[in-house]
């Protein structure tokens, strides 16, 4: 089998080992950051910085918005490993190279993870610039065989068939809900569903992810926590809505990559209050 397809497990420690060997902090919380959401990782206190050329086996971030480092430091008393931007399946990557950090994650003892995405809105209450926060998710690209469990099964990861009924930690949903009535931060809740891309959606795409359940889109995410539940690592999902999806095809409205990084700007410091809130009750 193809070692490129299918990393192995000394792939994985040689990315862990050599993350160790430079820095003291030993984290376990990891954070990924979504597009146009890089400004966050500043927050990191005694921040040692890894470029993700210079670690061993992973892929590099090519996006626009995505930093392509790791930052490990410490926030809101916790030490954390940020993904200072992440990996796309639509990049030219398999599903297990995109998932590749999170596997390195856990063998630095990542425990908890929290996963930030920009979407698009789809149910009709959504503004630009509002967080949602998410309570299950559609695997669409998993269901046409794009899952990045597919393949040999490390049983010291987990197991061949894992469950995925709570995709996303129940209390620290709760937690997240709490921060945000506390903090007076708007905070919806719904299904984001995961399509391949790096096209934006047409608005029949559109109509068909809204009658089978879909609140919110985007092209990231889903294969990350399926790894993350498959080591047994908690999950915290939130998606900043970088803008309101066309369902009309005689509106006159386009969606650009530029519209998602300029409504980071309005989700960051909000993300932001709400990360820190969770972190400070966990």
């Amino acid at each position: 089998m193809d070692e490129q397809v299918f990393p192995t497990r000394s792939q994985f420690e040689a990315a862990a080992a050599y993350i160790r060997k430079r820095t003291l902090h030993r984290p376990t919380v990891g954070i990924i950051l979504g597009s146009g959401m890089s400004p966050l990782a500043n927050a990191v206190e005694d921040a040692d910085t890894l470029l993700y050329t210079s670690i061993p086996h992973f892929a590099h971030s090519t996006v626009e918005g995505h930093a392509g480092q790791m930052v490990i430091g410490k926030l809101e008393g916790h030490e954390v490993a940020v993904m200072q931007g992440r990996i796309h399946y639509y990049e030219g990557y398999t599903m297990q190279q995109v998932t590749f950090p999170i596997r390195v994650m856990y063998l630095l003892g990542i425990e908890t993870l929290i996963v930030t995405n920009a979407a698009g809105g789809i149910a009709s209450s959504f503004q630009t610039g509002e967080l949602m926060l998410i309570s299950d998710h559609i695997n669409l690209v998993g269901m046409a065989g794009l899952n990045p469990l597919i393949g040999p099964n490390d049983p010291d990861f987990g197991p061949r068939f894992p469950d995925m009924s709570q995709a996303y930690d129940p209390r620290l949903m709760e937690i997240a809900r709490q921060v945000a009535r506390t903090e007076q931060i708007p905070l919806h809740e719904g299904v984001y569903i995961c399509l391949a891309g790096p096209s934006f959606e047409t608005p029949a795409d559109i109509r068909f992810l809204r009658a089978i359940g879909a609140d919110a889109v985007g092209m990231s995410t889903v294969p990350e926590v399926t790894v993350a539940r498959h080591m047994g690592i908690r999950v915290l999902g939130i998606s900043g809505i970088s803008n309101v999806v066309v369902t009309d095809a005689t509106q006159r409205q386009k969606t650009t990559h530029e519209e998602v990084l300029e409504a980071g700007q309005v989700i960051v410091p909000r993300l932001m209050a709400l990360i820190r809130g969770v972190l400070k009750q966990l």
